[in-house]
């Protein structure tokens, strides 16, 4: 298991990851990616059950879903990095015929991608849904799941909260990426998402909340929700992250939500991000 400075080194190359691959096809999503790139580091290097291998029934294993499809760079960088993929498959992102497509699809038969994501709403109901048959099936494994915050704008995610509370699905740890920022603006000005907290409180479901640019706040929540698994609720952490965390002049800002860095703005990018673990 990596210790918290080999967790940061990996999360530091996952970023620069992001913003090369972007970069390279002047399309894409880094504020987002970015802003995860801690949390994902947390989960597959540190905190969940998974094979690289990759079996897509998963049937001794934890499950991860993505539902805000459109940080497709930091889930693949992620999975080349733990194993799943060759790195070097990384420089084919948004490529004709490349299996890395801007939101992850299936059909791709890429390691690691278990649902077609990108059409907001709809990953705590596969969450929530796989959860479900991993109990109904015997099995102890958990099912994490991510959504946008901006997400929570689709009124899906609220069915599900509502059906995963009403089954018990006390297997299943999603994550809300709390940082504030949409397509269009601030959460704040497109539409209020108001007490977050209270909201989740009130479907039935146990609360957290963490510092997911922390790596030691992330760690210890996702733990610690772990251990809260198995008690009659669903669980949901309120992750606060900055869009474009680890690039200055990228941060807590909407405008990096899907766009490109250019040749000068990939140079700063990337001083900002040292080497740590070889580029593809």
């Amino acid at each position: 298991m990596a210790n918290t400075a080999e967790l940061k080194n990996i999360a530091t190359q996952i970023r620069r990851d992001i913003v090369r691959m972007v970069h390279a096809v002047n399309s894409g999503h880094p504020g987002g990616s970015l802003g995860c790139a801690d949390y994902f580091t947390a989960l597959y290097f540190k905190v969940m059950k998974h094979q690289p291998s990759f079996n897509m029934d998963a049937p001794e294993e934890d499950v991860f879903i993505l539902s805000n499809g459109h940080i497709s760079p930091v889930f693949y960088s992620t999975l080349a990095r733990a194993g799943y993929f060759d790195t070097k498959e990384l420089g084919t992102f948004r490529k004709i015929n490349s299996r890395l497509q801007g939101h992850p699809a299936t059909h791709e038969h890429l390691p690691g991608i278990r649902i077609a994501s990108g059409s907001l709403g709809q990953g705590l109901s596969v969450a929530a849904g796989a959860a479900l048959a991993k109990k109904l099936n015997g099995k102890k494994d958990l099912v994490f799941s991510l959504h946008g915050d901006g997400e929570l704008n689709e009124g899906q995610i609220w069915e599900a909260a509502l059906f995963a509370a009403h089954h018990k699905v006390d297997n299943l740890i999603a994550t809300i990426d709390w940082n504030g920022q949409q397509i269009d603006g601030p959460t704040d000005k497109v539409m209020n998402l108001g007490d977050l907290e209270a909201k989740f409180l009130s479907f039935d479901w146990t609360v957290l909340q963490m510092d997911g640019n922390d790596m030691d706040s992330t760690v210890a929540t996702l733990e610690k929700a772990k251990s809260m698994t198995g008690q009659g609720k669903p669980i949901v952490i309120l992750m606060r992250t900055a869009m474009g965390k680890g690039v200055d002049f990228m941060e807590g800002t909407h405008e990096w939500h899907g766009i490109a860095p250019n040749d000068e703005q990939l140079a700063k990018a990337l001083a900002q991000l040292p080497e740590t673990l070889g580029d593809y």
